[in-house]
């Protein structure tokens, strides 16, 4: 295949594998075992030669997911330093976002590849149907099925109050704002985390407004990654490195103040969490 005209494609395949797998250190992994199977294969026949590299880059991402599902009970560290998007990549992750990465992290491989190729990049479904060895019809389904669990909650009066009370506590965990924290919480707030959940390896229960405030001063870095989202119908936190859902902040209102702060970091708890992308608005 001529080098040239695989470069033109490049960056839009990078995208779609990007989006596909939340990871940027992935998708050029893919989009490089793309070329060497479109270089092995020829392209002289083909006449829609982006799309085809397309279904090629699709291919290879969705073995990748269920490989990276097949790891799922590998123990999953956070490590702040070890974000895979660098500067120059920045622009690509922030075409996305985390909360938007870690819900399609819950969703099946077939799922996930349903929905970005379709509501992503508008590929027809009778394209995507081959791709995952389904009909058409089957393929529209998982899609829509994927599409309820990312798209973001109906923003009512209760649910934006406590968005905002979520985006406080993350700019204030982030900035160091001790006062601000502390005007968030109950003065009884209760914070739980499962031993998963810290690098400790030890569950906690911790008691009281002054702690808990302290305990988020001290969670500066991980809150760099962390975004806004919905968990189990109420504004929460999400962490996720590489586009994988590592740690969730459950939060439990009441008058407008965290009341209840359940981190969940075990892996069946994850996956038994449900979660949400909470935008501003009901679109995606």
């Amino acid at each position: 295949m001529d080098a040239e005209l695989f470069e033109q494609d490049r960056t839009r395949l990078r995208a779609v594998a990007y989006r596909i797998l939340g990871s940027t250190a992935e998708a050029d992994d893919a989009v490089q075992e793309a070329w060497l199977r479109a270089n092995q294969a020829g392209t002289d026949d083909v006449e829609n030669l982006s799309g085809w590299l397309t279904t090629v880059v699709a291919r290879v991402c969705l073995n990748m997911l269920r490989s990276r599902a097949q790891r799922r009970e590998e123990p999953f560290e956070i490590d702040v330093v070890a974000r895979d998007s660098p500067e120059q990549d920045a622009e690509l992750a922030d075409s996305v976002g985390l909360a938007m990465l870690v819900v399609l992290d819950t969703l099946s491989p077939v799922e996930r590849l349903a929905f970005v190729l379709h509501d992503m990049f508008a590929m027809p479904f009778d394209d995507i149907a081959p791709l995952i060895e389904k009909s058409a019809a089957a393929t529209r389904q998982l899609a829509s099925r994927a599409r309820r669990r990312v798209r973001g909650a109906e923003l009512t009066p209760d649910l934006a109050r406590q968005r905002a009370a979520a985006d406080a506590y993350l700019a204030a965990t982030r900035g160091g704002d001790f006062e601000a924290l502390m005007a968030l919480l109950a003065p009884d707030v209760v914070l739980r985390a499962d031993a998963m959940a810290l690098p400790t390896g030890k569950p906690v229960v911790i008691r009281g407004a002054d702690v808990v405030a302290k305990g988020a001063m001290a969670s500066a870095g991980r809150a760099l990654l962390a975004e806004v989202a919905l968990v189990n119908g109420s504004a929460g936190l999400v962490m996720g490195v590489g586009g994988r859902l590592a740690v969730v902040l459950a939060f439990t209102f009441a008058d407008g103040v965290i009341t209840g702060i359940d981190v969940i970091g075990d892996r069946d708890r994850l996956r038994a969490t449900d979660l949400s992308v909470l935008s501003q608005t009901s679109e995606v």
